[in-house]
């Protein structure tokens, strides 16, 4: 099943909330309803942390509460993204099944009193979440209010307790066979790490200096399939009472404990969360990464934005206010990159609880407000959006993505601490974007060949069938640009030996990385061709690459630090060093030239995003975002869905969908 499902059955696109009606007494849900219809909400998310109130007490549940919202709902012509409460157990839970409580990589066991209070690998949390995920969908299967069944809530909380000790010791079984094949892997000859039983083997809790490399990558991995075998029981619980489409919310794009790209291919449709982290034209390209990497998730069908912010920007330890029109930008910078709709936390603002100054569609100020107001106005863009339901969105570049590299540059004793992956990933997104050119992220073992471009920002880890998979795409044709650090260490944390990165790769590349200098806090080195680099250089020689730029001091001086080589049809970059963001951004422009990826409308001046869908039929709609400040014009005038008129321009901060044949 697709958001195809969801849209067929909703008329067009998505458009709505969490909404949360126990919060709330009877005049309020009459409010709702008519606030509901003033801002075109058709889908709401229901029942997401209601746990307490549908089990009141172990084995018996109470729907009659909800029963009355999905009629009332139904009626009002709101269709149900029903939810099982599993992220948020309730305190009888906790009390009787103490064991399942989390517990912390220093053995602190933690208490009831926030949400995600939960082993995922108790098998007390793991038998209640399948009951009253059978429980709801035998009883809500098929009530024609229901339109999607939402499993959990943002997956996933790791814990180091006994219960998780148990299981990881059987998934490190599945995946090395033996003891022998285990030490081997982690290398414990050092340290005098060996084990001898495999009672022995424990999570990577609090230790006293590194943990073992291998042991933190596992467990990770671990983690992960124990997360989606958790997903999958309660799917598969519903499933047998249920036709309707079954999903979870994805937490993106900087929560990395899981293997996303194994969690989406269990879903019906690919749903995300997305909250950015910083303001202005940064949360713009924070939107378009999210989008970008959820789309690419899902195979490039369309997806649901299952959660934003209204006024939601979070900025290190405080919470930041959105700018006007800000709300429309960001949702239509969702639905150009694939979501066939868009919803937000919450439909109210809570009066009281954890989250009271969450931001939601309706706020403590009422509907006469500037944000209900832009809701509305949102709403009524959203439905005039309908005919390009289902369409989906064409790129020629890429760049990869990989949990286990994620993971990897996450332990212990890495020759700097600067190395980071979801910066890297999201700098190399962003350079595409401003080069005005739509992105998908794939896993570096996926078919490439269809891309002019692919980047690998920082692929420390690399595995040998993906070394080989990039070698075989630049010898077809393909450009390929690997940045410093990658191919480091295979997919045991082995270092690999002969020098860096992996062989294949190396031969596609044309160098050979001997030594790794990384540099000290705040140290910039020149390059020859002007540009900077910080963070990190590397020792290397040509072997048969040409050196496009070289260090200029140092130990390092006249030794290559940018090179190309030509391979079979195709040619393979290598920078070893943390180019400066405008040097980087001269790179990667330079290089979509060489490789023919135009940007998606080269008649417009940065910062006006533009990316089209398109549909089986030939038709397509070219989505334009202005997060400038001043008025463009428009080199290609057209009709457009949001006023129904030919537009010519966009005024500051405005937005076009213009209707191309």
């Amino acid at each position: 099943m697709t958001t195809r499902t969801i849209t067929g059955r909703l008329g067009g696109l998505a458009f709505g909330g969490d909404y949360n009606p126990e919060q709330w007494d009877e005049p309020v849900w009459k409010e709702d309803d008519a606030l509901m219809r003033r801002a075109g909400v058709n889908l709401v998310t229901v029942g997401v942390f209601s746990w307490a109130l549908l089990e009141p007490e172990e084995g018996r549940y109470d729907f009659a509460w909800l029963d009355a919202h999905l009629e009332r709902l139904h009626a009002n012509g709101v269709a149900v993204d029903l939810a099982t409460p599993t992220a948020s157990p309730p305190p009888w839970f906790s009390l009787a099944h103490p064991d399942a409580l989390p517990v912390t990589p220093d053995g602190t066991r933690l208490t009831h009193g926030s949400r995600d209070t939960y082993c995922l690998a108790a098998p007390a949390y793991r038998n209640a979440a399948r009951r009253i995920a059978s429980a709801l969908a035998e009883r809500y299967g098929d009530h024609p209010a229901l339109a999607l069944w939402h499993v959990h809530n943002e997956y996933a909380t790791l814990c180091h307790c006994e219960h998780a000790a148990a299981a990881f010791r059987v998934w490190l079984r599945g995946r090395h066979g033996s003891l022998d094949a285990l030490n081997e892997a982690w290398g414990t000859s050092f340290w005098s790490q060996r084990y001898t039983t495999w009672e022995q083997v424990l999570p990577p809790r609090a230790t006293q200096w590194h943990k073992n490399p291998g042991q933190s990558l596992d467990f990770r991995r671990f983690w992960s399939d124990e997360t989606v075998a958790a997903y999958r029981e309660q799917r598969d619980a519903i499933r047998a009472h249920s036709d309707r489409p079954v999903t979870t919310n994805l937490m993106l794009p900087a929560y990395q404990n899981l293997d996303l790209w194994a969690l989406a291919r269990e879903l019906d449709v690919v749903t995300s969360d997305h909250y950015p982290g910083s303001p202005g034209l940064d949360a713009a390209a924070d939107a378009a990464f999210h989008a970008d990497r959820v789309r690419s998730l899902g195979g490039g069908s369309p997806w649901l934005l299952m959660e934003q912010g209204t006024n939601t920007v979070y900025d290190s330890d405080r919470v930041l206010g959105k700018e006007p029109g800000e709300i429309l930008r960001h949702t239509l910078g969702h639905i150009a990159r694939g979501s066939d709709g868009a919803l937000f936390f919450q439909w109210r603002q809570s009066r009281a609880g954890a989250e009271t100054w969450h931001s939601a569609m309706v706020p403590h100020a009422g509907p006469n407000s500037r944000i209900f107001r832009e809701v509305t106005q949102v709403g009524e863009a959203v439905a005039r959006l309908g005919e390009l339901a289902g369409s989906t969105v064409d790129t020629s570049v890429a760049v990869l993505h990989d949990a286990d590299a994620w993971w990897a540059l996450g332990v212990d004793g890495l020759p700097s601490a600067d190395l980071g992956y979801h910066g890297e990933l999201s700098r190399a997104h962003r350079a595409l974007w401003d080069a005005g050119v739509t992105v998908d992220l794939a896993h570096p073992e996926h078919e490439l060949s269809r891309y002019a471009l692919v980047v690998a920002p920082s692929l420390f880890l690399l595995s040998d069938a993906s070394a080989e998979n990039l070698r075989r795409y630049v010898a077809g044709g393909g450009t390929l640009l690997v940045q410093h650090a990658n191919g480091c260490v295979d997919d045991r944390m082995h270092a690999r030996l002969g020098g860096y990165p992996a062989e294949p790769l190396r031969e596609a590349l044309g160098i050979r990385v001997e030594e790794h200098r990384p540099l000290r806090t705040g140290e910039r080195i020149a390059l020859s061709d002007g540009s900077y680099g910080t963070v990190w250089s590397e020792s290397l020689r040509s072997e048969g690459a040409e050196t496009r730029a070289a260090y200029t001091h140092g130990m390092l001086a006249d030794s290559p630090a940018l090179t190309r080589h030509r391979y079979g049809t195709g040619q393979g970059w290598y920078v070893s060093t943390r180019l400066d963001d405008a040097d980087y951004g001269a790179l990667v422009r330079g290089l979509l030239q060489e490789a023919g990826a135009e940007p998606e409308s080269p008649g417009l001046p940065g910062g006006v995003e533009a990316v089209t869908r398109h549909a089986s039929d030939g038709r397509r709609w070219q989505f334009l975002l202005n997060h400038r400040a001043d008025t463009v014009p428009l080199p290609d005038p057209a009709h457009d869905l949001l006023t129904g008129a030919t537009v010519h321009e966009l005024p500051p901060g405005g937005c076009a969908v213009l209707r191309r044949t």
